[in-house]
């Protein structure tokens, strides 16, 4: 379809004839329809181009790096360690949702287990039989030594991670601070100041070695501060309860990375 108009709308020339002189015939110009241009609103827009979800974040070209589709089952670590004091398997699922089924032989150690798993929404398994007729010492190592296994078997490369971690947890009077870097590097500085010698049955020296044997097999630098406390089954299950936040920190992928390793060296591995 064409719109037509008279010349003398569009012609100003047509204006400066004089009044006395024949009228000229009326001539129509033709212009040509142009396209509708179709505006959206806001909400079309929104729905035409819907906000990116986290899994489907650009990422390098190399193919190595990760994606984390809704079906991914996530980064899983499974140990299992057997020696002529103890006999255990461990399992932890970095991207799993708090459950924890951890029976050790050792109440208060499984309770522990139970925090770590539940504040750091890790799906956190361990079956343990142990010399405890001696002591809980070899159990409790172990334990540590296989986690921390399990845990470096699990974050891989560590491509994409905060590598960070730091919490202050608060129990009741008990305030207990821990900073953490899974840099590759083992290292712990502990400084707890528990009152008690045991909790229930729980020998509270067991605590620093519980830590000491995870960092040596896990590669983690840790720091544990005590800022405040004075139950010694507070300050113990507050120090479990930080570690837990600090480590589920330090493990999440930070999206602005991209899937590149957090490190100016380009690579996290044991020293």
């Amino acid at each position: 379809m064409e719109l037509s108009i008279p010349c003398r709308l569009v012609n100003k020339s047509s204006s400066a004839l004089p009044r006395n002189s024949p009228k000229a015939p009326l001539r129509f110009w033709s212009i040509p329809r142009l396209p509708l241009q179709r505006s959206f609103s806001p909400f079309i827009l929104k729905q035409m181009n819907p906000p990116q979800p986290f899994a489907s974040l650009p990422q390098n070209n190399d193919s190595s790096n990760p994606t984390f589709p809704s079906t991914h089952p996530g980064r899983i670590g499974e140990v299992e360690r057997v020696t002529r004091e103890t006999n255990m398997w461990v399992k932890i699922n970095l991207d799993g949702t708090g459950v924890s089924n951890s029976s050790t032989s050792i109440p208060f150690l499984d309770h522990m287990l139970d925090q770590i798993a539940s504040h750091g929404l890790f799906d956190v398994h361990v079956k343990a039989t142990g010399d405890i007729h001696i002591d809980d010492h070899h159990t409790n190592e172990d334990v540590a030594l296989a986690l921390g296994t399990a845990l470096l078997q699990a974050l891989g490369d560590r491509k994409g991670i905060n590598r960070f971690g730091d919490f202050s947890a608060p129990l009741d009077e008990a305030l207990i601070h821990v900073s953490l870097d899974l840099s590759g590097r083992p290292h712990l500085s502990y400084d707890l100041n528990i009152p008690t010698e045991r909790v229930g049955t729980y020998d509270t020296q067991l605590v620093e070695h519980f830590f000491q044997s995870l960092v040596n097999t896990s590669g983690m630098t840790l720091h544990i501060r005590q800022l405040a406390g004075k139950n010694s089954h507070h300050i113990v299950e507050a120090t479990f309860k930080a570690f837990a936040r600090a480590l589920r920190q330090a493990t999440e992928y930070d999206p602005r990375r991209l899937g590149t390793i957090p490190s100016s060296k380009g690579v996290l591995s044991r020293s």
